[in-house]
Parts: structure tokens; C-alpha cells; sequence
């Protein structure tokens, strides 16, 4: 079925995640792709051959199984965007963005990032599938707690294998570009990159390769390490100067002295707020939680950027290594936070509204409308991911408060499905990690033609197999690929174009791609004998003689 493509695909250079800041609630920064920077034309493709393709912002619709486990309850509409630009014989390749609207990710389509690079290469078709519960991909009329029961990670797997052996694609031969005739390869970043990885384990006889960028695959309920990476990177002065200032707050915050800590919440325009850990966490984790909107094309502007030169740069000189120290520190974080900062994150409404989490009125628990990406990745977080960035234990310095701990967040999850969760102990969170980890195999993942691409100064990178204390061997069946970028920059060919290392990491991607599907053959042109051997392996062990 065809929708009309109505909106152009003008895209922003920015995470989704912190496009509109976080305001302190629950888990605000979310592991999810980046979109492409480039705006895409609104016009018709063409194609290698000279045929005029449909816009790339051309809108199609997947019947989907609401439950897999029930094929009886009917299907639902899944939106899907496609172009066969490139194509000539080669493999088709899906992605998804995971936890977003997929509408303004149509950019994955082309060679701006690497799976047109990919697709280019290999003359293959691309396609952006929405992720249920995203947008308008939707099996439920809103976003209930009770009606998020089948929004769990099993049922996003099975929709992508479902969709991939079902699919009529809008295309010459499109009704036969399954996986058994064609190779499928699955692309996905961040919490999509780590669905690559879980879909290869689980369903090892549907997609011939996987392509995993900065993929979150370890389940981590207390998810301290988010912060790791922009310690280890961020401007040593900057990172003095925030440890001390944020020593300084979580020892007074940890004391009885009143007109001391009204002192300070009133530096940060926080007077009025009463419950300590909501300043603190909105305090000191929003300014951090800016990092990850960095790209190896972001410019001295970036908004991270902007608040270390706040702290660090006084009548034109810059700090030394060790920064200017906590009382200058503490006067110039809350001068940056109050003139720019507070206003860009609250547009002027009251602190309290916007900052606390304590208000089970608060609109951010009660709307259950549909394409809402934050209470749908919430569901997530509550029942089997976690990912609460927290304050790091004692003993590792800290760069945002110890005061927010997992209680904190889990409360949260209480106020937002009330009409599931009628306490903190309804939140099944350790239990849903344990056992993402036991069903996924998170850091212990051993597949076939599944590569992971990672960045150094990815705050999602204690979560991928490239993280610290992690010994994931890299192979020639499952190459790991680290270079300088933030997160998910290897997806984007312009990040490629200005960090030779983002580049070396999608060279070997695509030198791994071709080598692959060299090896992929139809079952259809192999030899009895050969399907026999097959049936065995990987990805024909289901195939019929």
C-alpha cells in the first residue's frame, strides 16, 4: 500500500535524543542513530539505469502481526520508506532508527550514510523500517501502560524477520527478494545497532549479514559508564572544574545546612524547587547529556562546547589543565546555566513544572498519546533495558552527582504506568536486563558476518563489545572496528569525510560487506547436495530439498 509523501525530508544534524534538551526526568538521553545532515531532495530518484524512482520520502505500508505469538489478533500498519536506486542484483538491506520517528531518517536510504555507501557498492536496495510503538507504526489506539504489553524487544526481532520474509517490495521483482532469494542485511545504530546484534542471535536464518554502530548490546540497569567516555574526553580544565564543583554540591546537598544549600540552588535559579535529587539530577546531568549530540563535524559552537568556554575561558584566557577552581567554576556554571541554558530547557515555565518529577499530574506521566518516542522508550527502559545514567560508584571520579541512583529513576517508571506499576517493587527492570543478557548474549555474542563499528568517544560505548574490561575478540566472522568518533558517527558518511579513523572503520565495513556476500548463494542454484550440507549452517538450516 502506498501513502502519499506529503512532508520533505529537510533532516536536522542532531540526535533525536536531545534535539529538544532533557529536562532531568527519566533516562532523557536515549541510545538512538543519528540523522543524516543533509537535506534530501523531494523530487523523483533515478535510478543507475536511467528509470525515474518515487521520492525518497515516498511512504509505504507493511501489514505486521501484532503479537507473533498470536497471529490471530489481526496485523497492524508498519510504515516503511524504499529505493531500489542502485540496484541491479545485489543484497537488500533494512534498517531501522529504533526509538523515533523513522520520517526523518530517509536519508539512510542514500549514500550519505554507509548503508547507501553499502547499497552503492554492492547494488543493492535500501529500505527504513518504523519501529512498532514509534511514530505511526502503532497496534494500539495510545500508549497505556496496558496497551505497551507487546512492546518488548522480542516482538521489534520478530517484526523484522516477519517483515523481511513477507514484504512485497515497490520494485521490479519485489515479490522475490526474500531472504532465501536475495541476502538481507540488517543496518542499526545505537539501541537498533544492539537489535542487529539480538536479531542475528535469535534469528540466525534470516539475514545473511549485520552491520551493528555503537550497539548497545549489554543490558545495564545501573548504567554509570554513560558518563565514562566524556570524562575520559572532554577538556581536562572543563573536567577539573566540573569534578570539583560537583564534589562540592553532593557534600553540601549530603548536609543539614539549610541556608547552604539554598545558596546553591539558588546560583543555578532552582530556589523555588524542593526536592534536592531532582536538582541535582537536572543540574548536572542535562550539561553532560550534551555531549552525545556531538559529531566529528560539530564546530566550536556545539552546545557542550559552549559550556566548557563558560567555565574555562575568563577575559579571553583559557584554563589551565587543572581549571580555574570551584569558586570560579561555581559562579560560571551557574551564570552559563541561568543567561542561556534555563530558558533554552524550560522556555520560560516554572521550574518546579519543568524540572521535578515528583507531580503524578505532570504531563510527561499522563500523556499516553500515540508517536510519543519518550514514554515509548521508557516502557523499554523500565521492563528490559534499564540504561539509568547514574552517579559512578566511590573511588571513580565523578562528573555528575552521586545523589541520582536507580531509585530515582525507578520511581519514575511507577508514575509514568500507574495502571501498571503500583509500586517501585512492580518494576521488573533487573530481572527484564537479566534476562535481555540470558536471551541475547549481550557482550558474549558469537555470530557469523555481524560487524560492530565503534567510537571512542561514544558515551554508549560501555555498552557495546568495545567497552572498557571487555575482551570481545575481533574475527573475520565478527570484525570489531573502533576509531575517534562519538556515537553511531560511522553511520554518516560526512562524519567519514573529516575523521580519517570514522572513514578507516567504514572502508573495512565495506572491504567485510563484499567479501561476504561473495559467499551468499540462492538455495535455489545449489545442488541437493549442497542444500543438505546447508541445512546445517547458520542460515539455510531450515531450507527444504
Amino acid at each position: 500500500m502506498l501513502v502519499a509523501g506529503i512532508l520533505g525530508s529537510l533532516v536536522l544534524c542532531v540526535q533525536v535524543a536531545v534535539a529538544l534538551r532533557p529536562n532531568g526526568r527519566l533516562n532523557r538521553a536515549t541510545p538512538i542513530a543519528p540523522i543524516p545532515e543533509e537535506a534530501l531532495s523531494e523530487g523523483p530518484v533515478v535510478s543507475r539505469n536511467g528509470t525515474q524512482l518515487p521520492p525518497y520520502n515516498t511512504t509505504y505500508i507493511f501489514n505486521q502481526l501484532i503479537d507473533h505469538t498470536n497471529p490471530s489478533l489481526g496485523t497492524f500498519q508498519q510504515r516503511y520508506w524504499h529505493t531500489y536506486e542502485w540496484y541491479e542484483t545485489g543484497p537488500v538491506i533494512l534498517f531501522t532508527p529504533g526509538e523515533a520517528n523513522a520520517q526523518p531518517y530517509t536519508g539512510y536510504l542514500t549514500n550519505a550514510t554507509i548503508n547507501g555507501q553499502i547499497a552503492q557498492q554492492q547494488s543493492g536496495a535500501t529500505i527504513v523500517l518504523e519501529h512498532r510503538f514509534y511514530g505511526l507504526s502503532n497496534p494500539v489506539p495510545n500508549l497505556s501502560g496496558k496497551n505497551l504489553k507487546l512492546h518488548t524487544i522480542q516482538q521489534a526481532i520478530d517484526d523484522l524477520a516477519y517483515f523481511a520474509e513477507n514484504v512485497v517490495l515497490p520494485m521490479p521483482n519485489g515479490a522475490h527478494l526474500s531472504p532465501t532469494d536475495a541476502p538481507w542485511i540488517l543496518i542499526g545504530g545505537s539501541y537498533s545497532g544492539a537489535l542487529t546484534s539480538w536479531t542475528l542471535v535469535n534469528k540466525p536464518d534470516v539475514f545473511w549479514a549485520g552491520y551493528a554502530s555503537s550497539a548497545v548490546v549489554e543490558a545495564i540497569l545501573d548504567y554509570w559508564g554513560y558518563f565514562e567516555p566524556i570524562r575520559q574526553f572532554m577538556p581536562a580544565n572543563c573536567s577539573a572544574d566540573v569534578e570539583a564543583v560537583i564534589a562540592h554540591v553532593d557534600e553540601v546537598f549530603s548536609g543539614n545546612d539549610a541556608t547552604a544549600i539554598q545558596v546553591l540552588k539558588d546560583n543555578w535559579g532552582l530556589g523555588e524547587m524542593t526536592h534536592l535529587d531532582d536538582v541535582a539530577g537536572c543540574m548536572f546531568r542535562n550539561n553532560l547529556w550534551d555531549w552525545q549530540s556531538l559529531s566529528p563535524t560539530s564546530g566550536p559552537g556545539a552546545t557542550f562546547f559552549q559550556f566548557c568556554d563558560a567555565l574555562e575561558v575568563k577575559d579571553g584566557v583559557n584554563a589551565p589543565a587543572t581549571g580555574w577552581g570551584l569558586d570560579h567554576a561555581l559562579t560560571a556554571w551557574g551564570s552559563f546555566w541561568n543567561e542561556t541554558y534555563l530558558d533554552a530547557l524550560c522556555g520560560g515555565d516554572d521550574v518546579v513544572d519543568c524540572l521535578g518529577s515528583y507531580n503524578p499530574e505532570s504531563a510527561v506521566y499522563t500523556d499516553i498519546a500515540l508517536d510519543n518516542a519518550g514514554r515509548s522508550w521508557t516502557w523499554i527502559v523500565c521492563n528490559e533495558v534499564g540504561f539509568l545514567q547514574e552517579g559512578p560508584p566511590e573511588g571513580v571520579p565523578a562528573v555528575v552527582t552521586r545523589l541520582v541512583q536507580p531509585a530515582y529513576d525507578i520511581r519514575q517508571c511507577v508514575l509514568m504506568f500507574s495502571d501498571v506499576f503500583a509500586s517501585p517493587a512492580d518494576v521488573p527492570m533487573a530481572a527484564g536486563v537479566a534476562n535481555v543478557n540470558k536471551q541475547y548474549t549481550g557482550w558474549n555474542v558469537s555470530v557469523d558476518r555481524l560487524f560492530f563499528a565503534n567510537g571512542q568517544r561514544d558515551p554508549w560505548r560501555e555498552a557495546t563489545v568495545s567497552a572498557d574490561g571487555v575482551d570481545v575478540a575481533s574475527t573475520n566472522t565478527q570484525p570489531i572496528a573502533i576509531g575517534d568518533g562519538f556515537h553511531c558517527s560511522d553511520l554518516l558518511t560526512s562524519a567519514g569525510t573529516v575523521d580519517k579513523t570514522v572513514r578507516a572503520v567504514q572502508t573495512e565495513a565495506l572491504s567485510f560487506m563484499k567479501t561476504w556476500l561473495a559467499e551468499w548463494e540462492a538455495p535455489s542454484k545449489m545442488s541437493k547436495r549442497e542444500i543438505s550440507e546447508a541445512r546445517h549452517s547458520r542460515f539455510f538450516k531450515n531450507v527444504a530439498v
